[in-house]
């Protein structure tokens, strides 16, 4: 059976890093409903759950 903790984990982690990035650099890139910068808080949270499955990937393996 395919594990797809690993392939989750790199794709959040990319992700995430992707958001982050915006989210430092381009900080007025925000939606204008909200004063928060949404892009670095979701881009630290799905970089979080990325590195959470690849570490039960490593885990289990």
């Amino acid at each position: 059976m395919l594990d797809l903790r690993a392939t989750t984990g790199w794709f959040f982690a990319l992700l995430g890093v992707i958001l982050a990035a915006l989210g430092v650099f381009w900080p007025g890139l925000r939606a204008s409903l909200t004063d928060l910068n949404v892009n670095l808080y979701c881009g630290i949270v799905m970089l979080a759950f990325g590195g959470v499955m690849l570490l039960l990937a490593r885990k289990r393996s």
